[in-house]
C-alpha cells in the first residue's frame, strides 16, 4: 500500500471511530439524564423501597460512567494518527462490544429488575479491558502490520 492510500486508510478510519465516539456519546449522556432524571420515578411506580432504589440507581450509574470513558477514549482513539489500523480497528471494535454487553446489560438489569443480565456484565467488562490493551501494540508496532 503506497504512502497516500495508507493516509487515505488511516483517515478514513479515523473518521469512523469518530462517529462512533459521537454516537455513543451522545447516548450516554441521553441515558445518563434519563438516570439523573426519570430513574427515581420509575421506582417510585414500582414501590421500591429506598435501600433497593439506591442500589439499582448506583448500578445504572456505573453504566453510565463507563459508557461515557469509554466514549471519550474512542474518541482520542479517533485522534491517533500513528500506529496499525488492524489494532485500532480491534480497539474500536472491543470498544463497542464491551460498551454494549457491560453498560447494556447493567441498563437492562436496572429497567428490567432483572438480575441474571448481572451475568453478561463481566463479559462486557473484560472486552472494556481489551480494548484498552490494544493500544499497546498500537503503540509498539507501526504501519498496518
Amino acid at each position: 500500500m503506497s504512502s497516500k492510500e495508507q493516509s487515505k486508510a488511516t483517515e478514513r478510519l479515523s473518521r469512523q471511530i469518530v462517529i462512533a465516539a459521537a454516537i455513543t456519546g451522545a447516548l450516554g449522556i441521553a441515558i445518563g439524564a434519563f438516570g439523573a432524571h426519570g430513574l427515581e420515578a420509575l421506582f417510585n411506580s414500582r414501590g421500591y423501597d429506598a435501600a433497593f432504589a439506591a442500589k439499582r440507581s448506583d448500578q445504572f450509574d456505573v453504566g453510565v460512567r463507563y459508557h461515557l470513558l469509554q466514549s471519550a477514549m474512542l474518541l482520542a482513539l479517533g485522534a491517533l494518527t500513528f500506529g496499525s489500523q488492524h489494532w485500532r480497528k480491534w480497539s474500536l471494535r472491543l470498544s463497542l462490544v464491551g460498551q454494549t454487553l457491560f453498560c447494556g446489560s447493567l441498563y437492562l438489569l436496572v429497567l428490567t429488575d432483572t438480575p441474571k443480565l448481572g451475568a453478561i456484565t463481566p463479559l462486557g467488562g473484560i472486552c472494556l479491558i481489551f480494548s484498552w490493551l490494544m493500544l499497546l501494540p498500537l503503540c509498539l508496532k507501526s504501519g498496518d502490520e
